[in-house]
């Protein structure tokens, strides 16, 4: 006999089990606010642009040789993040930040298919990301010559890396973080609470019956509570008592 659950029995499901997906869901929604608030560190990002030509001997604009800027810039990635780089920037912060440190904090990459390269980096201190992002963007244009082994004309920092009045973190975002985990604790709570309403066998009313063996019920006895029964031996008693008292008189 195939099972069918209407859409009532659903909307009973989830009415019966409604504090557990409260519950869930109010957990989930409070760890995450207190994991983002109190104990994840807050990071904070900072960049700089940097415009780098190889030198033109024809003193003209060469479409060809701006396309090669752009292919070249890959190149440049690397070699901003290669130790021969990381070393000096290292040195120039005084041995505050390690090359691994500064390799796993430093990120660059192309603005689209532009000559701009972008140097980002986040840290968890604000002032400490903006110097980063400058010393690497500094040492670059110093030393990038000497490692392209070519003519570079120039490498020019369009955007100095800048510390704002009030930075803010970009990460952790707290309130997308318990958005998230409100909408996870919430389907958990719906999936747990239809779990234990598949797993629970109890048989509660004449429905449950016909479920479980497939047949009709013909009848059922009401259970009769103790005081129930107590009640109705008193109104017995009561009402014998009167029609003897009746009785006599007549």
């Amino acid at each position: 006999m195939e099972e069918t659950i209407s859409l009532k029995e659903l909307f009973q499901t989830i009415k019966k089990r409604l504090w557990l997906i409260v519950l869930l869901t109010v957990l989930a929604t409070t760890a995450s606010g207190v994991v983002s608030y109190f104990l994840l560190t807050p990071i904070y990002q900072s960049s700089t642009q940097l415009l780098v030509n190889q030198s033109n001997q024809q003193g003209m604009v060469d479409v060809n040789q701006i396309r090669s800027n752009v292919e070249i810039i890959s190149t440049y990635n690397v070699i901003i993040k290669s130790d021969a780089i990381l070393e000096k920037v290292s040195q120039e912060l005084d041995g505050k930040e390690s090359i691994p440190s500064l390799d796993s904090k430093i990120t660059v990459g192309p603005e689209g298919t532009s000559q701009v390269l972008k140097i980002t980096v986040e840290h968890e201190d604000p002032v400490m990301a903006t110097n980063i992002a400058n010393t690497t963007a500094e040492v670059f244009q110093k030393e990038v010559t000497e490692l392209m082994n070519m003519n570079v004309e120039s490498v020019t920092i369009i955007t100095p890396a800048k510390i704002s009045d009030n930075p803010s973190p970009i990460k952790p975002q707290p309130v997308l973080n318990m958005a998230i985990a409100f909408v996870v604790g919430l389907m958990a709570g719906v999936g747990l609470a239809f779990l234990l309403e598949f797993l629970d066998n109890t048989v509660r009313n004449e429905q449950d019956v016909e479920k479980l063996l497939g047949l009709p019920v013909l009848g059922s006895i009401t259970v009769i509570e103790d005081k129930d029964v107590q009640e109705a031996i008193r109104q017995q008693r009561q009402t014998k008592a009167r029609t003897r008292g009746e009785t006599v008189g007549s």
